[in-house]
């Protein structure tokens, strides 16, 4: 099969359909890494350039708020906002510069965090009245505390908007287990972390005549990393769905859904593997990424720990500086280095390195 051709850049609109139908035509998927700034960012597309595929990068609404800064204020998610906007800009940038495509999402937006993406779906418009394409390539919605109806009502209204200026929605059925972001789900009834095929078929129905979305069905995954045994992940239940579908409405392709792995730190390559084969395209990782960039950081604060108590005075002498030990710009880098390791090993666990041209 020919490789697909991407242009450097945001992915938006039709390309980001042919993204997506090609993932499920290959059997690969794209990591989807949480980044909080710069460092982050850069190692995320970094990663992508090495594995000559595209990566999806999100924010989340914590992410967002890191990004502009933790200490100020964000009275009606105004900080949260400005640094999704700033955290765009800088992908978009970034991207270009290195020719890499990006798919650029956010993550994880509970009921009470929606006037963080009221705001970033105004400045959406705006770029996309100014450019031609959108902000962001897709927003997600968390709903999966209130009820099916509700979820999907709400869901509903802001795919309308997003529809209008070319944007997908991710939506999630179901709970996924743990904490992320300020939602708590490390309680909740173990047959919630269960999309039933029946939950999907209704999303389906209800918003795919609306405009295009991406859908996170739970089938048992669980944010964070847990001893083995501890999670039991039931990969077919997307089968299930998927063919629910495909059965009931007759669709052209038996993958009609694009479907979204959450909580994939810590997964098994079988298991990754396995849910993949059923249409997952987009891989959620945050909590490997991270450990795989502190890790290396307190490794180095550990060997260079003599020459980081002060500014001046070390084992080669009391007079002795330390500036090249002390600027962050000699630690950051090895963190970079470690999340471009980890991601490398995402893209090829998910099958997608090198299946791409661009």
């Amino acid at each position: 099969m020919t490789k697909l051709k991407l242009k450097p850049g945001i992915v938006s609109g039709t390309q980001l359909d042919e993204l997506f139908e090609y993932c499920k035509e290959t059997q690969c998927a794209l990591p989807a890494v949480n980044v909080i700034g710069s460092s982050s960012i850069n190692a995320a597309i970094r990663s992508a350039r090495e594995a000559n595929a595209p990566i999806i990068i999100q924010f989340s609404n914590g992410g967002s708020v890191f990004n502009a800064g933790k200490y100020f204020d964000n009275t009606d998610q105004k900080t949260a906002i400005a640094g999704g906007i700033a955290g765009a800009h800088h992908v978009r940038l970034i991207a270009e510069a290195h020719g890499v495509p990006v798919v650029l999402h956010t993550d994880h937006c509970a009921r009470k965090l929606l006037p963080w993406i009221d705001g970033l779906i105004e400045a959406g418009q705006q770029y996309y009245k100014q450019n031609g394409v959108p902000l962001y390539s897709s927003h997600m919605l968390d709903l999966s505390e209130e009820t099916l109806e509700d979820n999907i009502a709400i869901s509903k209204r802001y795919l309308e908007r997003l529809a209008k200026i070319d944007m997908y929605l991710e939506i999630e059925l179901g709970v996924t287990g743990g904490e992320e972001d300020g939602v708590d789900n490390t309680d909740v009834d173990n047959s919630k972390l269960y999309t039933q095929p029946d939950d999907v078929l209704a999303a389906y129905d209800a918003l795919s005549p609306v405009g295009r979305i991406t859908v996170a069905a739970s089938f048992g995954n669980t944010h964070g990393v847990y001893k083995p045994g501890n999670v039991q992940l039931r990969p077919d239940i997307l089968k299930h769905s998927q063919a629910r579908i495909y059965s009931e409405r007759k669709t052209p392709t038996e993958k009609p859904l694009s479907l979204v792995f959450h909580g994939g730190s810590g997964s098994s390559e079988k298991e990754i593997q396995q849910a993949v084969s059923y249409g997952v395209i987009k891989f959620n990782i945050d909590t490997d990424t991270q450990w795989a960039f502190t890790h290396p950081i307190k490794k180095y604060m550990d060997e260079n720990d003599a020459y980081l108590r002060s500014q001046i005075g070390n084992p080669e002498g009391d007079d002795k500086p330390n500036k090249k030990y002390i600027d962050p710009r000699a630690w950051m880098v090895l963190g970079e280095k470690g999340m471009i390791a980890r991601l490398k090993e995402a893209f090829s666990h998910l099958n997608a390195t090198d299946k791409f041209d661009f």
